[in-house]
This record gives C-alpha cells, structure tokens and sequence, in this order.
C-alpha cells in the first residue's frame, strides 16, 4: 500500500474564531493533499474521513459527504466517516487500505479531521467523555480523560512504582520538539523557567499525578494522505512510489478501564492488546523487533500515554519506561526517537485528525520531506495510535520504497 502524498492543516489556527466551519478545513487540506500527491481529484476512487465528535462540537454529522461538498470532482466518488474516538483517522486509513488489497478501488483518500475549539474547555473536555463507557466510568467528573489518564499512572505507580518527573520530562521534549514543526500548535507558545516542575503555580496540578503540562490541549485541524495499490502505479508509469504501509495492527477491547486493568492484573503489560498490536504490525512489515525502526509517533494524549507506549513498544522492559526517559532513548538523538515533532502534547490533538496526522509524518520521515523536525536516515517508521482508554490501538509501519 503505497502512500503518494499529503498534508495537513496548521494545528494553531482556531477555525471557529475564524468563523469557519468543517467546509473550509476539509477544502484546505484536500486541497493542500492532492497538490503534494501532484494527482487531480478525478483520480480518487474512494473516500474514507476519519472524525470523532463532530455532532456534538459543531452540530454537523455525515462528514464522509463534505468533501464532495467543497470539491466538485469527488460528487458520485463513495466516502465514509469512522468514528474510534482518538483512533478515528487510523480507522479511516484501515478501512481505505482494506478497499484497496481487495480490488476494489486502486486510489483513496484519507482525510481526519475535528473541530474542537467551538465551546469552552469544560464542556469541551465533557462532550470528549462520549469515547469513555458513558454512565459508568469518571461520573463525577467532566474531566474524564484526565481522570482516566491519571488512573492509568496510579495502576503504573501501584504495580511498578512510577515517578512523575519522567512525565513531566516527556512533555518538556515534546514541547522542545515542536518548536521545529511549523505546524504545532505550541511552536510559539511561551513557558515559565517552572512549567515543567512540581510547582503548583507555573504547572497546575488537574488531577492525580497529572499537572498542566502532562496534557495534550484542545486543537482544531486536519491531515490527509492519499494511498494507492500496485495496480495504480503499473497504470500510471510517470508516478513513482516513494513510501509504503508495510505493516499494521488493530485490536479492540471493552470500553471499561478497570475491567482492562482487571483482565491484565497477571499480564506483565498493563495493556497486553497494545502490545500485541504493535508487534502485528512490526511481524506483517517483516521486522524482528522495535529497533528496527528509525523512529516513531505514538499517543502522547497525556505524558502518561507516551509512557505507556514506551515499553509497549518493547524499547524496555514492562514498568521501565523511566530508563528510556532518563538515557535519551526516545529523544531525536536517541536510538528509538519518539514524536520528534512534537506529538500530541506538542503539535496538538484534533482527535479525527491525529491517526491520519501521525501517517502523514512517518511519511514525510521516510522520504526526507519532514524539514526542520527530520531525523537523519530514516527508512521505517512507526505509529501508535489509542482512542479511549486503549480500548482501540491501531499501529503502521511506514517504509521507503529503498527501507
């Protein structure tokens, strides 16, 4: 599966302020996509958009028909929205992938998007409790998803013993990393000398071990890829391939996160399908282990879901996730860079967005187009993409066409 081009929106923009709407984000990045790809729309045979909340954000549902609505060459093209909560866009580009290995279409696009800056961060934060198990987990709380994320560090803490200043290092070199991508939502942002302290004042605690800065913040934007099949390329002699989804994995559990606490209590990861999706989609690209990769984007929602991922990964072993963090590991420099543009934390989190966003970067990785924020040689790159408490994991293997 061959990824041609894409793009992807500048995540600082508040599109609401603006006063506009879904039409003119998706037109952007459609638009910005095919010009990369260097493909007219009358190419696209197929359609997938990746999109979490956009009822409850903007009123707007069936997003798979917006972008024959600002693109008068796609009408009649068939398209489809996804909704996995934060993995909607990974969603997106399974169901594309799937369309192309059968035949049935040779050339898709895959677009997330999501508009979140439409109310105020409380009822913001409450309307993203829908991808939690509504009316049975976090009911006293409109803050779900820290509560949630903070109760993944105290079942990491109780099991294994984790200190909070190797989240708070996570954000700090996220934030540090996005500085290089013209993109991210917090390349300008200004910190205080203490913002990546304990000191309640510059770092506000939200919620167990979680401080301000452990938190990925409200975003607007899109990303896009295009993707076509082998029988595309023998069709079209003057496009060369430059990248390729050589791997993947996906697994879902229940919604509930004591329940995936409950089924892992003897496992030593916490999240034993996290782990396993990871190595379907290293076995399906042929690899052996993690280190074979030159570098990765995973889900850092919050510091600790980039924790999480850190031994998932199998970068160390389960409940060591501190030793990549204290070596260097996962910085640019390192032997695993982890989210070298700044991830989530660092870019931003448009929740449809972020699947096809982490897709798009791995392939502008692997084919040297990542600009200030490139990692020197790389040839295979990897996502790791949560929605919920985990509850959906999706996970590429991008290669070059050389890798």
């Amino acid at each position: 599966m061959h990824i041609l081009g894409g793009a992807q929106t500048d995540f600082a923009v508040n599109w609401h302020r603006a006063g506009l709407g879904f039409d003119a984000l998706v037109r952007e990045v459609l638009e910005a996509a095919l010009t990369d790809a260097r493909l007219d729309a009358t190419s696209i045979e197929v359609v997938h958009v990746g999109n979490a909340f956009g009822q409850l954000f903007t009123g707007q549902g069936h997003l798979g028909g917006m972008p024959a609505t600002v693109h008068p060459d796609l009408w009649g093209v068939p398209a489809s929205r996804h909704e996995a909560a934060c993995a909607s866009g990974s969603m997106a580009a399974l169901a594309a992938m799937a369309d192309l290995e059968s035949g049935r279409y040779d050339c898709a696009l895959v677009l997330g998007a999501e508009l979140e800056k439409t109310v105020p961060g409380g009822q913001a934060a409450a309307y993203m409790g829908a991808a939690a198990w509504a009316g049975h987990e976090a009911r006293d709380t409109d803050l779900v998803w820290p509560t949630q994320f903070a109760a993944i560090a105290e079942e990491y803490d109780r099991r294994y013993g984790l200190d909070p200043a190797h989240l708070r290092a996570i954000s700090e070199l996220n934030i540090a990393n996005a500085r290089r991508n013209p993109a991210a939502q917090t390349r300008d942002w200004t910190y205080a000398e203490a913002s990546f302290t304990a000191d309640d004042t510059a770092n506000p605690p939200v919620t167990g071990m979680l401080r301000r800065q452990d938190c990925s913040q409200m975003t607007d934007g899109a990303a896009a890829v295009i993707l076509v099949s082998d029988r595309f390329l023998l069709q079209h002699s003057d496009i060369r391939p430059v990248a390729v989804i050589s791997g993947w994995g996906h697994r879902t559990v229940g919604l509930p996160l004591a329940e995936k606490f409950r089924v892992s209590a003897s496992e030593p990861y916490v999240f034993p399908h996290v782990r396993t999706a990871v190595l379907d989609a290293l076995s399906r690209a042929g690899l052996a282990d993690i280190h074979q990769l030159d570098g990765i984007e995973v889900h850092d929602c919050f510091s600790v879901s980039e924790y999480v991922a850190i031994d998932h990964l199998g970068l160390t072993t389960p409940g060591e996730s501190w030793k990549a963090v204290e070596s260097g590991a996962i910085a640019r420099d390192g032997s695993l860079p982890i989210n070298p543009g700044g991830g989530l934390i660092g870019i931003g989190h448009p929740v449809g967005a972020t699947g096809v966003r982490m897709l798009l970067d791995a392939y502008k990785q692997v084919t040297g187009q990542a600009g200030d924020f490139q990692l020197p040689d790389v040839h295979r790159y990897g996502t790791v993409n949560i929605g919920g408490s985990t509850t959906t994991v999706a996970s590429f293997v991008v290669a070059s066409v050389t890798g």
